[in-house]
C-alpha cells in the first residue's frame, strides 16, 4: 500500500493534532519530519541493522532528563520513514494506524516512556 507524501503528512498531522492539549504544550519545539527510509546514521542511533524496521526514530533529550539549563540544545526531532510504513500495511486503514501508533510510539519517548512502558500503552 502506498500513500503520497501529502497523504501520509496530513496522516501524521492528524495524529499530531490527537494529542491531549495537556501534552501538546510540551510539544513547541519539537520538529516532527517525514523521509522516505532512515538514513545510515539513523539506524546506527536506534541500534538497529536492518533498514526496514524503523518505522520512526526520537531524536532528543526526554523531558524527564531535562535540568534547569537544558535551553541552550537544539529543538528535538522525530522522524517517521514512509516507505517502511507503507511497505508493512495492506489497506489504507491499517496504514493509518500504524502511522498514528509510531507518532505517538514516538512522542513518548520524548515525554520520557521506555519501550516497556511503551508497549504497555500499546504502541509497541
Amino acid at each position: 500500500m502506498k500513500m503520497s507524501v501529502r497523504e501520509f503528512e496530513e496522516v501524521v498531522r492528524e495524529a499530531l493534532r490527537d494529542i491531549p492539549p495537556a501534552l501538546a504544550a510540551y510539544m513547541e519545539d519539537v520538529c516532527v519530519d517525514i523521509e522516505a527510509m532512515p538514513r545510515e546514521e539513523d539506524l546506527a542511533e536506534a541500534g538497529i541493522e536492518d533498514p526496514e524496521e524503523l518505522l520512526g526514530l526520537y531524536h532528543g533529550t526526554p523531558l524527564t532528563e531535562r535540568g534547569v539549563e537544558f535551553d541552550q540544545y537544539l529543538p528535538d526531532r522525530v522522524t517517521i520513514y514512509q516507505r517502511n510504513i507503507e511497505r508493512m500495511c495492506g489497506a489504507r486503514e491499517e496504514m493509518v494506524h500504524e502511522i498514528r501508533k509510531t507518532v505517538f510510539h514516538e512522542v513518548g519517548h520524548h515525554f520520557g516512556l521506555d519501550e516497556d512502558q511503551l508497549a504497555e500503552l500499546g504502541f509497541e
